[in-house]
C-alpha cells in the first residue's frame, strides 16, 4: 500500500516531538547547560570577557573560518564604529554583556553592539564620552564564557557539601536581579556561623582549609577572601547556604546580600564542555 506524504510527515513530527521531550526531561532532571556570565569564579571558571585587538586576522575576515574559530575557541571579533557624532550610552543585560550605542544631540540612537561588561572597566570606553562620526570606539574579541553542565540529580541523593560549586536562582534574594541564576562556591552550611578574617575563613570558630586552589590552570593567582560588606560573624539558619566567588576581590556574593535558601539551589557545576579549546575543559574542581 502506497503511503501518503501526510503519513511520512506525521511520523517525522512524532519523532521530533519525542526527541524534544526526551531532551527537555534530560535537562530538567539530569544535566542542564549553563553559561558562566561574569568573572566572579576566576580562575576556576571564566565568564564572558573581552580581549582588545586592533584589527581582525585572516580567520575573522572569512565567514566560514570566523564561524569555525568561534565554534572551537569561543572567539568572536567585534568592532564598534560610531555611525554619527554623539555620546556613548549603554544598556545593561543579564548575561555578562552590555549594549553599547551612540546617542546623537537630537536623541537619535544608533544600532547597538553587545560587548562583555569588562570593556567598561577599561579607559577605552567611557559612558557619556563624546565621539565623532567614523570613530572606532572599540575593537577586539568577545570571548564566550565557559559553558558547563549542571548536575541536577546529585542533591537528590547526597546532601550539599562545603566546596560544591553551586548554581542557584536569584528569585526572592534581596539586592539581586530577579529571575536569573548565579554560580558561586558553597562555603558554609545550614546552622553554621561563618567569619572572614583575611586571609582566613572561620566556620564555627574553626579555621578552614582553602576550598579552592590558590592558582588556576593558567597560573592565575586567586584573590584572598575579604569580609566585603559583612559586619562580623554571620550565622546561617536551617536551609540556608553561604555562597562565595573564587575571585573574591571581584565577586558580589553572600558577603554582600546574605544567604541562599535551599529552595533556590539548582544543582552542582559538573564539567566544562565548551569552548572546546579551553584550559578549563573537563571536570570542575
Amino acid at each position: 500500500m502506497k503511503r501518503s506524504w501526510q503519513d511520512f510527515g506525521r511520523e517525522w513530527l512524532d519523532t521530533f516531538v519525542v526527541a524534544i521531550s526526551v531532551a527537555m526531561a534530560f535537562r530538567a532532571y539530569f544535566f542542564e547547560p549553563f553559561n558562566i556570565p561574569t568573572g566572579s569564579m576566576q580562575p576556576t571558571l571564566y565568564g564572558n570577557h573581552s580581549e582588545p585587538c586592533e584589527r581582525p586576522d585572516v580567520f575573522d575576515r572569512t565567514p566560514v573560518l570566523h564561524w569555525l574559530k568561534w565554534a572551537v575557541c569561543g572567539y568572536d571579533y567585534k568592532e564598534f564604529v560610531a555611525p554619527f557624532s554623539g555620546v556613548l550610552a549603554a544598556a545593561e543585560r543579564n548575561d555578562g554583556r552590555f549594549a553599547l550605542f551612540v546617542v546623537s544631540p537630537t536623541g537619535r540612537r544608533s544600532a547597538a553592539v553587545n560587548l562583555p561588561t569588562d570593556v567598561l572597566r577599561t579607559s577605552l570606553v567611557q559612558i557619556g564620552m563624546p565621539v565623532a562620526r567614523g570613530q572606532k570606539v572599540w575593537s577586539g574579541y568577545d570571548v564566550t564564557g565557559d559553558f558547563i553542565f549542571v548536575n541536577r540529580w546529585r542533591w537528590n541523593f547526597f546532601k550539599p557539601a562545603r566546596g560544591d560549586v553551586m548554581v542557584f536562582s536569584t528569585t526572592g534574594i534581596n539586592d539581586l536581579p530577579q529571575g536569573t541564576h548565579y554560580i558561586k562556591r558553597m562555603t558554609a552550611l545550614p546552622g553554621e556561623t561563618i567569619e572572614i578574617r583575611t586571609p582566613d575563613v572561620f566556620v564555627d570558630g574553626k579555621k578552614m582549609e582553602p576550598l579552592k586552589p590558590m592558582r588556576g590552570r593558567r597560573g592565575e593567582l586567586t584573590p584572598e577572601p575579604s569580609p566585603g560588606a559583612m559586619a562580623g560573624p554571620f550565622r546561617l539558619s536551617d536551609g540556608e547556604y553561604f555562597a562565595c566567588g573564587d575571585n573574591s576581590a571581584n565577586s558580589r556574593d553572600s558577603r554582600y546580600w546574605g544567604a541562599v535558601p535551599r529552595d533556590n539551589l539548582r544543582g552542582v557545576a559538573s564539567c566544562v564542555f565548551w569552548p572546546l579549546l579551553n584550559a578549563r575543559w573537563g571536570l570542575i574542581q
